[in-house]
Formats: structure tokens, sequence, C-alpha cells
């Protein structure tokens, strides 16, 4: 146990929570890797006295975290918003149930899409599935409110969902850190059966037990120190606000009154129209979906909000200060909007060496018109130069839609070649039952390929494990190959090729594209950064170079158009430092004038810059 009373860190929200779930005598943590809350178990993993994982999919994760609950220990699931929708099957029936041990569920919700596919707002999920919302502002309210959520969830016996955002999940702040205290609870799983078997007839009656406890709930909210009213003399306008934007609001301290909630949900209908009887106007702040206007507005309080703010993106300084100017609330201005310089533009690039870039350029090359894409670093081949990918929607959607496509297709006698993509973490995270159906009254000329991106792990993450890392390093326990399971599934025409051997892997395409079925493609190559892809850099020969850009259309970020001294024509060059060696350019060169720094020469030493 530490002791570390009076000592303070300068903590990201996320390792905050880490340490609050630490410090409230926590012991089963589980998560599936998903920005901004990946930091969160990665950070908990550091702790000897508690079991932490990143588990197959989110789904798995509540459910190892579910099992924590009923043993009686304190147990945290975390996600990212999307991820929630992963959860919702097991989430809302045990949210059914009379929680053991403290369960909370953090949901990192993602305003403006900074690493998402679609910007919901979770809180809405939180009152869908019964549970109490917490809401921190800071990195000191992300620490004190995962200990608080434990503590309600237990004496509600109610799951507790702690929201943040991506902004506080990542910004820094200081934060008290405290002694670690492991609550006495009773341990084992409840003999009583009807407790936790979710059969109609409980489940009829949890619903009266799920309704009593929100009651309770809300009688907790009438004077619950995780609310705040800051009341300014001489002013008749109240904002109610929570999480990130009372911080912003606070920056702007305008001559209003504030009503800061940490606990959004439920919110105590007898406080507030006590307090709001006090203000001749309330306006609601708050990012996303108006969320805590509509619980006013049931309640039939009075209220305005997002006819001032927008419905969609972050809220910044500015923001709201343009909005509480257009209410009339702010008379003068004071801060302005960011000034936008032109920069040299930088978009997002597969990284140098990785796996992806051969498999995409030849992908590209071989002319297939449909492919469907998925969630993970290879997203990327949407982008510019690839541009290839007709549809992202979700984690494993491209199995199931590449189905659905053809056969509507065969319908109308389109026989064209589809692709669908798919990466080892995603595959292990949803990807099989798609494999599975997709045998399912499977027709002989259904021509499908699909493409196993393995670079064994969760790349786009930082690079957490996933069921096939084991194969590549000892340090992780699980090494499951995807053309042997897929084998057992029943699919006879597997390849299994490395993209690094150009010709080979472009060969292999061109031949499975072109076979009148389904066809599987795993593809192994290791990710560059988790494995340190580290070989003798290449350079190119400008004398031999016909500046025909083949190397250059891979996208691999040290080459590029250069002017060498003496000739006239731009011709491709390399930059040493950020070469790993992957020798891809140096393959699909025509006149072989990329050579590797392995079998340099004093002469060419020279041409090479």
């Amino acid at each position: 146990m530490e002791t570390m009373l009076e000592e303070k860190r300068v903590l990201t929200g996320n390792e905050a929570i880490s340490r609050g779930f630490y410090e409230a005598g926590g012991k089963i943590a589980a998560s599936y890797p998903g920005s901004p809350t990946v930091e969160i178990i990665e950070k908990i993993k550091e702790y000897e006295e508690v079991y932490a994982e990143f588990s197959t999919n989110e789904k798995v994760a509540l459910e190892v975290a579910i099992g924590g609950s009923f043993y009686g220990v304190r147990s945290l699931a975390a996600m990212k918003h999307v991820g929630v929708n992963i959860a919702a099957d097991p989430l809302m029936t045990f949210t059914e149930t009379e929680t053991n041990g403290g369960f909370v569920l953090v949901s990192g919700d993602d305003p403006g899409l900074a690493s998402s596919q679609n910007e919901q707002d979770n809180r809405i999920f939180g009152k869908f599935a019964n549970m109490a919302i917490v809401d921190p502002s800071d990195g000191q309210e992300a620490k004190d409110f995962t200990k608080r959520a434990f503590e309600i969830s237990e004496e509600f016996h109610a799951p507790v969902m702690l929201r943040i955002t991506s902004r506080l999940c990542h910004s820094r702040s200081v934060v008290r850190i405290e002694e670690r205290k492991v609550p006495e609870n009773k341990y084992g799983m409840d003999p009583n059966h009807e407790k936790y078997c979710m059969i109609p007839s409980s489940s009829r009656k949890a619903q009266f037990f799920m309704r009593e406890r929100l009651e309770k709930l809300e009688e907790y909210a009438y004077d619950t120190d995780l609310n705040r009213l800051e009341q300014k003399e001489g002013t008749d306008t109240l904002i109610i606000t929570s999480g990130l934007m009372y911080q912003n609001l606070k920056e702007l301290d305008p001559e209003v009154s504030i009503w800061k909630l940490g606990l959004i949900y439920p919110i105590s209908e007898k406080r507030a129209r006590e307090i709001a009887s006090q203000y001749k106007r309330v306006i609601v702040l708050e990012e996303m979906m108006p969320f805590i206007e509509n619980e006013l507005k049931l309640m039939g309080i009075a209220c305005e909000g997002k006819k001032y703010f927008s419905f969609t993106g972050e809220l910044h300084i500015n923001h709201i200060e343009e909005g509480l100017h257009k209410a009339g609330v702010i008379q003068e201005k004071k801060t302005h909007d960011y000034e936008l310089r032109d920069t040299v533009p930088r978009p997002p690039l597969f990284c140098t060496g990785c796996p992806h870039r051969p498999t995409f350029d030849i992908i590209k090359k071989s002319k297939a018109k449909i492919v469907i894409g998925d969630i993970g670093c290879y997203s990327l081949a949407h982008l510019p130069p690839f541009e290839l990918s007709n549809s992202i929607i979700s984690m494993g959607a491209s199995i199931g839609i590449v189905k659905g496509l053809q056969k509507a297709m065969a319908l109308h006698d389109d026989h064209e070649p589809l692709v669908a993509v798919i990466g080892d973490g995603t595959f292990f995270h949803s990807g099989i039952p798609g494999f599975i159906n997709l045998l399912h009254q499977k027709k002989e000329k259904q021509n499908i390929t699909i493409v196993v991106l393995d670079n064994r792990t969760t790349a786009m993450t930082g690079g957490q494990p996933n069921a096939s890392s084991g194969l590549y390093n000892d340090r992780d326990d699980m090494k499951i190959g995807i053309k042997t399971l897929v084998e057992s599934l029943g699919f006879d025409r597997i390849k299994e090729i490395n993209q690094y051997d150009y010709k080979a892997a472009a060969q292999v395409f061109k031949e499975e594209i072109a076979h009148e079925g389904i066809s599987i493609i795993v593809v192994n190559g290791p990710c560059a950064l988790k494995y340190n892809l580290e070989e003798p850099y290449f350079y190119v020969d400008p004398h031999i170079c016909i500046s025909c850009r083949s190397c250059i259309k891979t996208g691999c970020p040290p080459l590029r158009m250069v002017k060498y001294e003496g000739i006239e024509k731009l011709k491709s060059s390399i930059d040493k430092d950020m070469c790993v060696g992957c020798s891809v350019c140096a393959q699909v060169c025509p006149v072989n004038a990329i050579k590797s720094s392995a079998n340099i020469d004093r002469e060419d030493e020279q041409i090479d810059h």
C-alpha cells in the first residue's frame, strides 16, 4: 500500500481516472483500446495490486468487469463512446441488476470527432441504461469523481457512468495524491440466482428496482456536493453547465450565477426548481446534444441553450463568448477568433515502412473498383495517394457489408469483383462473426476477395496487443494464427503472403481478385513502429532515375522529388534519416535507380547527397 499524503502530481484526465480507480481500492479493470481512453488501462496496468487487461472487444471488457463486480470487488470498464455500442447488449441487462461490488463504466466522448467515426453523446446512453452519470471538469475531479462513483454504485447498488471528453482525457492539471483504501466488502458470488439471472420473471421485478433506485438517486442529487451553486450578486441570469464547459465559462467570468453539475443524471427536480426560480433567465451550456437542457424542460423549467451554441464540435472559450453575446449576456466581446495562418499542409499518412502501404499500392494498381474498408490505421487508404475505400462504417463492418453488396449486385447481374479489407485487431474484435456468415448461402461464383492485414498489434491506438501479437514476440500470451483460424471455419482458398515481397504479393492479388469465388489473403508484415523495423536505408541514383514517380506514388514519407546539382529535371530522393529500409520503393522502380545502402561504395556515397 502506498503512502503519499499531501503529494501532488500533474496528471492527464485519463491518468487521474486510473489513480482514482487505484485509490478507491479497485481490483478489476478492462477495456478495448480506443481513443480517447486508451491511457486509462495502460496506467492501471502499472499497479501490481489490480488485474487489468485489454480485452478482445468492448463487450468482452464489460463482461470481465461485470464478473469482478459480481464477486464483490470494485470493477471498471473503460472505452470510447462508440465502444459502448458494442457493449450495449450486456450493459442494458446488467443495469437491471442489484450491483454487488462497485461498478464504473468510463465513456470517452469525442466532441469534434478528433479520432472517431461519429459524435454520439453518451449521456443519452447513460440515461437510456438507467445509470447515474457523473461528469468531471478537470483532472482533480476526474480522480475524485471516480472514487465517488464507486461509492454511489455501492450505496445504491447501481452501475455508474463516468463520462469524460477527449480534451479532458488528454489535458493535464494538478491532482492531489492520496492513499489506496480497499473497502471491506463481502466477497463471493451471491447464491440468490434471481439476482443475476435476468430471465423475464426476474427482469420484471428488476424494472421496479431500477425505478426505485433512480428515485433514491434523485433524492441524493438534491444536496450532493458533486453539484455546487456559485451565486453572483446583482445578476438575474443563471448558467447551468458541467464538465470542461465549466472551466471554459470561468475563463470568461461573465456576470452570471453558475450551477455546476457534477452528477448530471439524475437531476433533482426539486433542487432545479428551487434554484431556477431565483432567476429570470436560465441558460444551459453543454457540448453536443441538449441533454441537460432537455431534462430541465421535461421538468417544466424554462431554459435556453442550443439556440446559442453549436450542436456539434467542441465549444472553446471564443465559441462560448460568441453564444453568450448572442444571448445578450455579454455586451462586449473580449476574446478574438483564432488567427489562422497558412501553413504547409500535412495530411495523414501511413508511417514510414508501414506494411499497409505496399498492400494498398498493389490493390490500387489491380484496378479494383470497389474496396470496402474498416476501422484501423488502414482507414488512411481512403485518403490520397490511394483513395481506395468506398465505405468505412464501424469495427468489423467490412465483411458483412461486402456480402450484402455482392448479393445485391448479383440480383442485378453485376459481377464486378469486390475487395474487403480488415485489420487483425478488428478481425478479432468483431470480424469473425462476419466471416462465419459468409459461409451462409454461399454461391460458387460470388467474386469477393478479403484482405486481412495482420501486423500483429492494435496499431492505431498505440500498439496494444491483440490475439496474434504473441506470434511476433514473447511478451504477449495469445498466439492465434489467422490463416489457421479461418481454415477451421471452412474456407478453402486462403493465401498467406509477405507484402514486402512486392512482385510476389502483386501476383497473388491479381490471381485472387480474378478468382470467381471467395478468397482470403492474409498479409503478414510487422507494424514498423511497434516492432522497430529498421534495415539499411535506401537511396536514389539521380543519373539513373527517369522521374517516373513510381516510387513517389507509394506515398512513403521519406520520398520526394528534388533538384540535384547539375541535373535539370526533378528526380526522386529519399531522406535516409526517415527511411527504415522496407525496400518497396526499390521494388517498384522500373529502372533500378533505388539501391540499398548495405552495398554502398564510395562513388555511390558521393551521389547520396
